[in-house]
Protein backbone atom coordinates (compact mmCIF):
# COMPACT_ATOMS: atom_id res chain seq x y z
CA UNK A 1 0.00 0.00 0.00
CA UNK A 2 1.00 3.69 -0.97
CA UNK A 3 1.92 5.61 2.31
CA UNK A 4 -1.16 6.59 4.60
CA UNK A 5 0.16 10.13 5.73
CA UNK A 6 0.71 10.65 1.62
CA UNK A 7 -2.71 9.59 0.92
CA UNK A 8 -4.16 12.06 3.57
CA UNK A 9 -2.58 14.86 2.25
CA UNK A 10 -2.96 14.26 -1.17
CA UNK A 11 -6.93 13.54 -0.05
CA UNK A 12 -6.68 17.19 2.07
CA UNK A 13 -5.46 19.24 -1.22
CA UNK A 14 -8.25 17.10 -3.16
CA UNK A 15 -11.13 18.75 -0.77
CA UNK A 16 -9.51 21.83 -1.23
CA UNK A 17 -9.67 22.40 -4.78
CA UNK A 18 -13.13 20.62 -5.21
CA UNK A 19 -14.59 23.69 -2.99
CA UNK A 20 -13.48 25.33 -5.33
CA UNK A 21 -15.02 23.42 -8.19
CA UNK A 22 -18.30 24.12 -6.45
CA UNK A 23 -18.09 27.43 -7.14
CA UNK A 24 -16.46 27.55 -10.42
CA UNK A 25 -17.61 24.21 -12.34
CA UNK A 26 -15.44 23.67 -15.40
CA UNK A 27 -16.65 21.46 -18.10
CA UNK A 28 -14.42 18.33 -19.06
CA UNK A 29 -17.02 15.75 -20.55
CA UNK A 30 -20.20 16.42 -21.59
CA UNK A 31 -22.60 13.40 -22.31
CA UNK A 32 -24.52 13.18 -25.23
CA UNK A 33 -27.47 10.53 -25.14
CA UNK A 34 -28.42 9.81 -28.38
CA UNK A 35 -31.10 7.22 -27.81
CA UNK A 36 -32.18 4.30 -25.09
CA UNK A 37 -32.67 1.92 -27.52
CA UNK A 38 -30.39 -1.08 -28.01
CA UNK A 39 -29.95 -4.28 -29.40
CA UNK A 40 -29.13 -5.77 -26.13
CA UNK A 41 -30.83 -6.14 -22.77
CA UNK A 42 -28.51 -5.97 -20.12
CA UNK A 43 -29.51 -7.13 -16.79
CA UNK A 44 -27.57 -4.02 -15.32
CA UNK A 45 -28.60 -0.98 -16.87
CA UNK A 46 -29.05 1.93 -15.18
CA UNK A 47 -30.96 3.44 -17.78
CA UNK A 48 -33.43 0.34 -18.64
CA UNK A 49 -32.30 0.99 -22.61
CA UNK A 50 -33.15 -2.01 -24.90
CA UNK A 51 -36.39 -2.67 -27.22
CA UNK A 52 -37.89 0.89 -25.83
CA UNK A 53 -39.57 3.80 -26.80
CA UNK A 54 -36.83 6.21 -27.36
CA UNK A 55 -38.26 10.25 -27.58
CA UNK A 56 -35.48 11.40 -29.21
CA UNK A 57 -34.35 14.56 -30.58
CA UNK A 58 -33.88 14.38 -34.31
CA UNK A 59 -30.82 15.30 -36.45
CA UNK A 60 -31.94 19.14 -36.77
CA UNK A 61 -32.11 19.39 -32.84
CA UNK A 62 -28.65 17.42 -32.12
CA UNK A 63 -26.72 19.85 -34.68
CA UNK A 64 -28.56 23.25 -33.42
CA UNK A 65 -26.94 21.99 -29.91
CA UNK A 66 -23.68 21.79 -31.43
CA UNK A 67 -24.21 25.08 -32.94
CA UNK A 68 -24.90 26.39 -29.73
CA UNK A 69 -22.19 24.78 -28.01
CA UNK A 70 -19.51 25.88 -30.31
CA UNK A 71 -20.86 29.51 -30.18
CA UNK A 72 -20.86 29.86 -26.39
CA UNK A 73 -18.51 27.26 -25.13
CA UNK A 74 -16.15 26.91 -28.12
CA UNK A 75 -14.80 23.02 -28.61
CA UNK A 76 -11.23 22.99 -27.01
CA UNK A 77 -11.50 22.14 -23.20
CA UNK A 78 -13.96 20.02 -23.31
CA UNK A 79 -15.00 16.24 -24.87
CA UNK A 80 -18.24 15.09 -26.17
CA UNK A 81 -19.06 11.51 -24.69
CA UNK A 82 -21.45 10.09 -27.07
CA UNK A 83 -23.70 7.40 -25.38
CA UNK A 84 -27.00 5.47 -25.51
CA UNK A 85 -28.29 2.87 -25.76
CA UNK A 86 -26.32 1.83 -28.20
CA UNK A 87 -25.13 5.28 -30.29
CA UNK A 88 -25.57 3.29 -33.45
CA UNK A 89 -28.69 2.24 -33.48
CA UNK A 90 -29.74 5.59 -34.59
CA UNK A 91 -29.39 5.99 -38.95
CA UNK A 92 -28.58 9.41 -39.10
CA UNK A 93 -25.39 8.94 -36.25
CA UNK A 94 -22.86 9.93 -38.88
CA UNK A 95 -24.61 13.05 -40.10
CA UNK A 96 -24.65 14.15 -36.19
CA UNK A 97 -20.90 13.01 -35.30
CA UNK A 98 -19.46 14.05 -39.08
CA UNK A 99 -21.23 17.86 -38.31
CA UNK A 100 -19.37 17.69 -34.32
CA UNK A 101 -16.01 16.87 -36.49
CA UNK A 102 -16.68 19.55 -38.75
CA UNK A 103 -16.99 22.14 -36.66
CA UNK A 104 -14.09 20.97 -34.32
CA UNK A 105 -15.29 19.08 -31.66
CA UNK A 106 -13.67 16.31 -29.61
CA UNK A 107 -15.71 13.28 -29.42
CA UNK A 108 -15.36 9.52 -27.88
CA UNK A 109 -18.05 6.64 -27.56
CA UNK A 110 -19.52 4.16 -25.71
CA UNK A 111 -20.70 0.99 -27.53
CA UNK A 112 -21.49 -2.78 -27.34
CA UNK A 113 -19.36 -3.17 -30.19
CA UNK A 114 -21.79 -5.61 -32.05
CA UNK A 115 -22.53 -3.08 -34.67
CA UNK A 116 -18.72 -2.63 -35.39
CA UNK A 117 -17.82 -4.42 -38.93
CA UNK A 118 -15.16 -3.04 -41.07
CA UNK A 119 -17.03 -0.44 -43.03
CA UNK A 120 -18.43 0.94 -39.57
CA UNK A 121 -15.13 1.38 -38.16
CA UNK A 122 -13.81 3.41 -40.83
CA UNK A 123 -16.80 5.58 -40.81
CA UNK A 124 -15.95 6.65 -36.94
CA UNK A 125 -12.33 6.72 -38.15
CA UNK A 126 -13.25 9.71 -41.06
CA UNK A 127 -15.83 11.43 -38.84
CA UNK A 128 -12.99 11.87 -36.15
CA UNK A 129 -13.70 9.09 -33.06
CA UNK A 130 -10.77 9.96 -30.78
CA UNK A 131 -11.69 7.29 -28.32
CA UNK A 132 -14.46 3.89 -28.10
CA UNK A 133 -14.95 1.42 -24.60
CA UNK A 134 -16.34 -1.68 -25.52
CA UNK A 135 -18.13 -3.58 -23.09
CA UNK A 136 -17.31 -7.43 -22.51
CA UNK A 137 -18.81 -8.86 -19.32
CA UNK A 138 -16.95 -12.03 -18.92
CA UNK A 139 -16.28 -14.95 -21.13
CA UNK A 140 -18.61 -15.83 -23.83
CA UNK A 141 -21.59 -17.73 -22.68
CA UNK A 142 -22.09 -15.57 -19.38
CA UNK A 143 -21.67 -11.89 -21.68
CA UNK A 144 -24.27 -13.35 -23.61
CA UNK A 145 -26.45 -14.46 -20.77
CA UNK A 146 -25.65 -11.28 -18.74
CA UNK A 147 -26.64 -9.33 -21.75
CA UNK A 148 -29.21 -11.26 -22.87
CA UNK A 149 -28.16 -11.47 -26.32
CA UNK A 150 -26.90 -14.69 -28.38
CA UNK A 151 -23.81 -14.43 -30.09
CA UNK A 152 -23.38 -10.61 -28.25
CA UNK A 153 -19.58 -11.71 -27.53
CA UNK A 154 -18.67 -12.69 -30.65
CA UNK A 155 -20.14 -10.00 -32.48
CA UNK A 156 -18.35 -7.54 -30.15
CA UNK A 157 -14.93 -8.77 -30.15
CA UNK A 158 -15.17 -8.85 -33.64
CA UNK A 159 -15.92 -5.06 -33.66
CA UNK A 160 -13.03 -4.98 -30.93
CA UNK A 161 -10.30 -5.91 -34.02
CA UNK A 162 -11.79 -4.05 -36.67
CA UNK A 163 -11.06 -1.07 -34.79
CA UNK A 164 -7.47 -1.91 -34.33
CA UNK A 165 -6.98 -2.73 -37.92
CA UNK A 166 -8.37 0.15 -39.19
CA UNK A 167 -6.50 2.27 -36.27
CA UNK A 168 -5.78 5.75 -35.76
CA UNK A 169 -7.35 5.85 -32.62
CA UNK A 170 -6.62 7.74 -29.65
CA UNK A 171 -7.87 4.74 -28.13
CA UNK A 172 -9.38 1.73 -27.69
CA UNK A 173 -10.75 0.35 -24.08
CA UNK A 174 -12.81 -2.39 -22.87
CA UNK A 175 -14.96 -1.73 -20.32
CA UNK A 176 -16.30 -4.71 -17.96
CA UNK A 177 -19.07 -4.66 -15.22
CA UNK A 178 -17.98 -6.95 -12.54
CA UNK A 179 -20.73 -9.06 -10.84
CA UNK A 180 -21.16 -11.98 -8.51
CA UNK A 181 -21.22 -14.57 -11.19
CA UNK A 182 -18.53 -13.10 -13.13
CA UNK A 183 -15.60 -11.96 -11.06
CA UNK A 184 -14.23 -15.50 -11.40
CA UNK A 185 -13.29 -14.95 -15.03
CA UNK A 186 -11.51 -12.48 -14.54
CA UNK A 187 -8.35 -14.21 -15.06
CA UNK A 188 -9.93 -15.81 -18.37
CA UNK A 189 -10.81 -12.76 -19.93
CA UNK A 190 -7.49 -10.88 -19.12
CA UNK A 191 -5.60 -13.97 -20.95
CA UNK A 192 -8.10 -13.11 -23.65
CA UNK A 193 -7.48 -9.21 -23.63
CA UNK A 194 -3.91 -9.11 -23.37
CA UNK A 195 -3.46 -10.66 -26.67
CA UNK A 196 -5.28 -7.82 -28.31
CA UNK A 197 -3.96 -5.00 -28.92
CA UNK A 198 -6.46 -2.70 -26.68
CA UNK A 199 -4.69 0.38 -24.60
CA UNK A 200 -6.34 0.09 -21.18
CA UNK A 201 -8.91 -2.44 -19.00
CA UNK A 202 -11.95 -0.43 -17.54
CA UNK A 203 -13.30 -2.39 -14.65
CA UNK A 204 -16.27 -1.36 -12.98
CA UNK A 205 -19.26 -2.34 -10.64
CA UNK A 206 -22.94 -2.60 -10.66
CA UNK A 207 -24.72 0.24 -9.01
CA UNK A 208 -27.97 -0.95 -8.16
CA UNK A 209 -30.27 1.46 -9.78
CA UNK A 210 -32.60 0.67 -13.01
CA UNK A 211 -32.37 -2.69 -14.23
CA UNK A 212 -29.75 -3.81 -11.61
CA UNK A 213 -32.58 -3.50 -9.31
CA UNK A 214 -34.41 -6.25 -10.36
CA UNK A 215 -31.12 -8.45 -9.69
CA UNK A 216 -29.57 -7.94 -6.42
CA UNK A 217 -28.24 -11.66 -6.46
CA UNK A 218 -25.29 -10.12 -9.45
CA UNK A 219 -24.61 -6.98 -6.90
CA UNK A 220 -20.74 -7.52 -5.17
CA UNK A 221 -20.39 -8.89 -1.65
CA UNK A 222 -18.31 -7.02 0.55
CA UNK A 223 -15.73 -9.96 0.05
CA UNK A 224 -15.86 -10.03 -3.64
CA UNK A 225 -15.22 -5.95 -3.31
CA UNK A 226 -12.01 -6.89 -1.77
CA UNK A 227 -11.16 -9.83 -4.22
CA UNK A 228 -11.91 -7.16 -6.92
CA UNK A 229 -9.48 -4.44 -5.66
CA UNK A 230 -6.88 -7.05 -4.94
CA UNK A 231 -6.89 -7.98 -8.28
CA UNK A 232 -6.48 -4.87 -9.63
CA UNK A 233 -3.81 -3.27 -7.62
CA UNK A 234 -1.70 -6.53 -8.18
CA UNK A 235 -2.30 -6.19 -12.43
CA UNK A 236 -1.55 -2.42 -11.63
CA UNK A 237 1.41 -3.62 -9.93
CA UNK A 238 2.55 -5.58 -12.80
CA UNK A 239 2.67 -2.38 -15.28
CA UNK A 240 -0.86 -3.62 -16.18
CA UNK A 241 -3.17 -0.71 -17.92
CA UNK A 242 -6.14 -1.70 -15.84
CA UNK A 243 -8.06 0.58 -13.88
CA UNK A 244 -11.51 0.80 -11.75
CA UNK A 245 -14.40 2.75 -12.78
CA UNK A 246 -15.06 6.48 -11.00
CA UNK A 247 -17.86 5.22 -8.59
CA UNK A 248 -17.56 5.72 -4.81
CA UNK A 249 -14.70 6.26 -2.56
CA UNK A 250 -12.84 3.25 -1.71
CA UNK A 251 -11.30 3.66 1.88
CA UNK A 252 -7.74 4.53 2.93
CA UNK A 253 -6.54 1.11 1.53
CA UNK A 254 -7.55 1.29 -2.06
CA UNK A 255 -8.20 4.70 -3.04
CA UNK A 256 -5.10 5.84 -5.26
CA UNK A 257 -4.05 2.19 -5.90
CA UNK A 258 -6.91 1.03 -8.07
CA UNK A 259 -7.26 4.07 -10.11
CA UNK A 260 -4.58 6.80 -11.61
CA UNK A 261 -5.81 9.44 -9.16
CA UNK A 262 -8.13 9.87 -5.88
CA UNK A 263 -11.72 9.74 -5.82
CA UNK A 264 -13.91 12.54 -6.79
CA UNK A 265 -17.04 12.61 -7.89
CA UNK A 266 -17.05 15.23 -11.20
CA UNK A 267 -20.81 15.50 -11.35
CA UNK A 268 -21.92 19.05 -11.81
CA UNK A 269 -18.01 19.66 -11.44
CA UNK A 270 -16.87 18.72 -14.98
CA UNK A 271 -19.24 16.50 -16.27
CA UNK A 272 -22.60 17.30 -17.52
CA UNK A 273 -25.02 15.29 -19.77
CA UNK A 274 -27.59 16.31 -22.44
CA UNK A 275 -30.30 13.19 -22.13
CA UNK A 276 -32.38 11.45 -24.96
CA UNK A 277 -35.40 14.49 -25.07
CA UNK A 278 -32.86 16.95 -24.49
CA UNK A 279 -33.35 17.30 -20.58
CA UNK A 280 -29.85 18.84 -18.74
CA UNK A 281 -28.10 16.91 -15.92
CA UNK A 282 -25.18 16.55 -13.76
CA UNK A 283 -24.52 12.43 -14.55
CA UNK A 284 -26.43 9.99 -16.74
CA UNK A 285 -25.29 7.29 -14.18
CA UNK A 286 -27.14 9.27 -11.54
CA UNK A 287 -31.05 7.72 -11.14
CA UNK A 288 -33.10 9.25 -13.27
CA UNK A 289 -35.51 11.43 -11.26
CA UNK A 290 -37.03 14.68 -12.28
CA UNK A 291 -35.71 17.14 -9.16
CA UNK A 292 -31.82 16.32 -10.66
CA UNK A 293 -32.95 17.64 -14.61
CA UNK A 294 -31.89 20.80 -14.63
CA UNK A 295 -33.34 22.47 -17.75
CA UNK A 296 -33.89 21.59 -21.61
CA UNK A 297 -31.61 22.26 -24.29
CA UNK A 298 -35.14 22.62 -26.55
CA UNK A 299 -36.29 25.44 -24.06
CA UNK A 300 -32.92 26.89 -23.21
CA UNK A 301 -29.09 27.20 -23.98
CA UNK A 302 -27.14 24.66 -22.37
CA UNK A 303 -24.39 27.39 -21.22
CA UNK A 304 -27.01 29.50 -18.95
CA UNK A 305 -28.04 26.40 -16.52
CA UNK A 306 -26.80 25.91 -14.12
CA UNK A 307 -25.17 22.29 -13.16
CA UNK A 308 -25.38 21.07 -10.12
CA UNK A 309 -24.40 17.52 -8.76
CA UNK A 310 -26.17 15.43 -5.59
CA UNK A 311 -24.45 17.59 -2.95
CA UNK A 312 -26.65 19.98 -1.81
CA UNK A 313 -23.78 22.76 -0.90
CA UNK A 314 -22.34 22.62 -4.96
CA UNK A 315 -23.09 25.62 -5.16
CA UNK A 316 -22.45 27.38 -2.42
CA UNK A 317 -20.00 29.84 -2.12
CA UNK A 318 -18.64 28.58 1.22
CA UNK A 319 -14.78 27.79 0.48
CA UNK A 320 -12.82 30.74 2.07
CA UNK A 321 -10.92 31.19 -1.19
CA UNK A 322 -14.02 31.64 -3.21
CA UNK A 323 -14.82 34.78 -0.86
CA UNK A 324 -15.13 38.38 -2.50
CA UNK A 325 -13.75 41.07 -0.88
CA UNK A 326 -17.06 42.24 0.52
CA UNK A 327 -17.60 38.66 2.17
CA UNK A 328 -14.05 39.27 4.19
CA UNK A 329 -14.86 42.59 4.79
CA UNK A 330 -18.35 41.62 6.47
CA UNK A 331 -17.04 39.09 8.17
CA UNK A 332 -14.63 40.80 9.72
CA UNK A 333 -16.44 43.65 11.32
CA UNK A 334 -19.26 41.25 12.47
CA UNK A 335 -16.23 39.36 14.47
CA UNK A 336 -14.60 42.44 15.49
CA UNK A 337 -18.12 43.94 17.09
CA UNK A 338 -18.75 40.58 18.68
CA UNK A 339 -15.70 40.13 20.81
CA UNK A 340 -16.32 43.81 21.75
CA UNK A 341 -19.45 43.35 23.34
CA UNK A 342 -18.45 40.11 24.79
CA UNK A 343 -15.98 41.71 26.71
CA UNK A 344 -18.11 44.45 28.31
CA UNK A 345 -20.78 41.54 29.21
CA UNK A 346 -23.23 42.62 26.27
CA UNK A 347 -24.99 39.27 26.17
CA UNK A 348 -28.36 38.38 24.65
CA UNK A 349 -28.18 39.73 21.72
CA UNK A 350 -26.05 38.77 18.42
CA UNK A 351 -24.47 40.75 15.65
CA UNK A 352 -26.24 41.10 12.50
CA UNK A 353 -26.60 42.84 9.29
CA UNK A 354 -29.16 45.35 7.74
CA UNK A 355 -28.96 46.53 3.88
CA UNK A 356 -28.63 50.02 3.21
CA UNK A 357 -28.02 52.24 0.46
CA UNK A 358 -26.59 56.26 0.12
CA UNK A 359 -28.04 58.86 -1.36
CA UNK A 360 -26.00 57.37 -4.92
CA UNK A 361 -27.91 54.50 -4.48
CA UNK A 362 -25.13 52.15 -4.01
CA UNK A 363 -24.76 49.02 -1.50
CA UNK A 364 -23.91 49.90 2.29
CA UNK A 365 -24.39 47.20 5.05
CA UNK A 366 -24.71 48.66 8.56
CA UNK A 367 -23.77 46.13 11.58
CA UNK A 368 -25.77 46.29 14.73
CA UNK A 369 -26.84 44.23 17.36
CA UNK A 370 -30.36 42.86 17.39
CA UNK A 371 -32.48 41.21 20.52
CA UNK A 372 -31.77 37.63 19.85
CA UNK A 373 -35.62 37.39 20.96
CA UNK A 374 -36.68 38.87 17.63
CA UNK A 375 -34.71 36.66 15.29
CA UNK A 376 -34.64 33.14 16.97
CA UNK A 377 -37.18 30.44 15.18
CA UNK A 378 -37.65 32.76 12.55
CA UNK A 379 -36.70 33.16 8.83
CA UNK A 380 -36.73 35.17 5.75
CA UNK A 381 -37.27 33.53 2.25
CA UNK A 382 -36.15 34.06 -0.73
CA UNK A 383 -39.27 36.28 -2.44
CA UNK A 384 -40.62 33.61 -4.86
CA UNK A 385 -40.75 36.04 -7.90
CA UNK A 386 -37.24 35.74 -7.49
CA UNK A 387 -37.06 32.70 -9.27
CA UNK A 388 -37.77 31.25 -12.47
CA UNK A 389 -40.81 29.78 -13.37
CA UNK A 390 -39.04 26.37 -14.05
CA UNK A 391 -37.07 26.77 -10.42
CA UNK A 392 -33.44 26.71 -11.96
CA UNK A 393 -32.99 30.63 -12.81
CA UNK A 394 -32.87 33.92 -11.26
CA UNK A 395 -34.72 36.63 -12.29
CA UNK A 396 -33.14 40.52 -12.59
CA UNK A 397 -33.75 41.77 -8.70
CA UNK A 398 -32.16 38.62 -7.08
CA UNK A 399 -29.32 38.97 -9.35
CA UNK A 400 -29.38 42.73 -8.33
CA UNK A 401 -29.62 42.07 -4.83
CA UNK A 402 -27.25 39.89 -4.93
CA UNK A 403 -24.44 41.66 -7.16
CA UNK A 404 -22.79 43.97 -4.40
CA UNK A 405 -22.28 41.21 -2.10
CA UNK A 406 -19.61 39.64 -4.33
CA UNK A 407 -17.42 42.62 -5.31
CA UNK A 408 -13.68 43.03 -4.84
CA UNK A 409 -11.11 40.46 -5.43
CA UNK A 410 -9.08 39.71 -2.30
CA UNK A 411 -5.66 38.92 -1.85
CA UNK A 412 -5.91 35.01 -1.08
CA UNK A 413 -2.14 33.85 0.34
CA UNK A 414 -1.04 31.16 -1.21
CA UNK A 415 1.60 28.22 -0.38
CA UNK A 416 2.38 25.37 -2.64
CA UNK A 417 -0.22 25.91 -4.86
CA UNK A 418 -3.17 25.79 -2.11
CA UNK A 419 -4.45 28.80 -0.18
CA UNK A 420 -3.33 29.48 3.22
CA UNK A 421 -6.36 30.16 5.63
CA UNK A 422 -3.92 30.44 8.97
CA UNK A 423 -0.48 30.33 10.04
Amino acid sequence: MLNPKMKEQNMQRLAVYREGLKAMPQIHNLFFELTLRCNERCLHCGSSCGDVPSDEMTTEQWCGILDQLKADLGTDNYMLCITGGEPLLRKDFFEIMGYANKLGFNWGMTSNGTLITEEVAQKLRDCGMKTISISLDGMPETHDAFRRTPGGWERGMQGIKNLIVTGGFQSIQVTTVVTHKNIVELDALYDVLKNIDIDSWRVINMDPIGRAKEHPELLLTKEDYKTLFEYIRNKRIAGEPVCYGCSHYLGMEYEREVRDWYFLCTAGLYTASIMVNGDITACLDIERRPEFVQGNVLKEHFKGTKIRGIEFSLLQRCASHAASQTDITESYETGRMAVEYAVHGITDKMVGFRRKTDEEGNYKCEIKLIDLDSVANAERKVPREWINSRGNGLRKPYIDYLLPLIQGDPKIPMQNGLPRFAN
